[in-house]
C-alpha cells in the first residue's frame, strides 16, 4: 500500500515545490519546455521527477541558511536557502543492510573530488560529509530507488550546485517518512501541463 501511494507523492511534492515558482522565472532558465502560455499556473505544472532529474531555482535572490531534508520513501531532497524553497531532486539512498541513517547532521566536510576510504576507492564527487564513519551526500547513479552503501546519491549537476551553496555546519534531515507538505497538492496541481527538464545525469 505504501508502495502504491509513492508514485503519487513524489509528484505531489514537485507540485508544491512549482507551485510556488512563477512562470517567467520557468522561462528565464531558458528551458524550451517552460515555455508555458501566460495564462497557465506554474501550479499546474506536475512533472514527476525521474530518476537523475532535478529542478533548481536559485537565482541567487534567495538568503539564509541553507537546509537539506532528504525523504528515504521518496527518494528525493529538497535545499531551502532560508525559507525559500530553491531545489528538488531525485536520489538514491542506501540498500537494505546498508540503510542510510535517519536525523539531523551537520556538514562535517567538503571535498570535490572525493574518493571512498572504505569501497574501493569509489569516486565522491562534489562530497558533503554528514558522518565521520563515511556517510556522506555526494553525486553518483540515482536510480530513484535506493541504491548505495549509506550515502545519499545525488545527480552530478545538483550536487555540485548544492556544493555551490552549502557551507560546512549546514544541516541535512534525512527522514524516513513523506513530509507533511509533499501529502497535498496545491490547488489546480492535479493534471500535469507540462514537464520541466531542467538538469541532467
Amino acid at each position: 500500500m505504501r508502495e502504491a501511494y509513492l508514485p503519487f507523492a513524489r509528484r505531489i511534492a514537485v507540485a508544491f515545490f512549482l507551485s510556488t515558482l512563477p512562470v517567467t522565472a520557468l522561462q528565464a532558465q531558458g528551458d524550451a519546455s517552460a515555455a508555458a502560455p501566460a495564462a497557465t499556473s506554474a501550479a499546474t505544472i506536475v512533472p514527476a521527477v525521474a530518476p537523475g532529474r532535478y529542478v533548481w531555482r536559485d537565482d541567487g535572490s534567495a538568503a539564509g541558511p541553507v537546509r537539506v531534508l532528504v525523504s528515504i520513501p521518496l527518494q528525493l531532497a529538497f535545499v531551502w536557502r532560508g525559507p525559500t524553497l530553491v531545489g528538488v531532486s531525485s536520489v538514491s539512498t542506501g540498500v537494505a543492510g546498508y540503510d542510510t541513517p535517519t536525523g539531523t547532521f551537520p556538514i562535517l566536510e567538503k571535498d570535490r573530488d572525493h574518493h571512498s576510504n572504505l569501497y574501493d576507492d569509489a569516486p565522491m564527487p562534489w562530497m558533503l560529509r554528514l558522518t565521520w564513519d563515511g556517510v556522506a551526500l555526494h553525486a553518483g547513479k540515482v536510480t530513484g530507488e535506493p541504491a548505495s552503501h549509506g550515502c545519499v546519491r545525488l545527480p552530478a549537476a545538483f550536487a555540485k550546485k548544492l556544493f555551490g551553496i552549502a557551507d560546512l555546519g549546514a544541516t541535512v534531515t534525512v527522514v524516513d517518512d513523506v513530509p507533511d507538505f509533499a501529502q497535498q497538492a496545491p490547488a489546480g496541481a492535479a493534471e500535469p501541463i507540462q514537464t520541466i527538464d531542467t538538469a541532467s545525469r
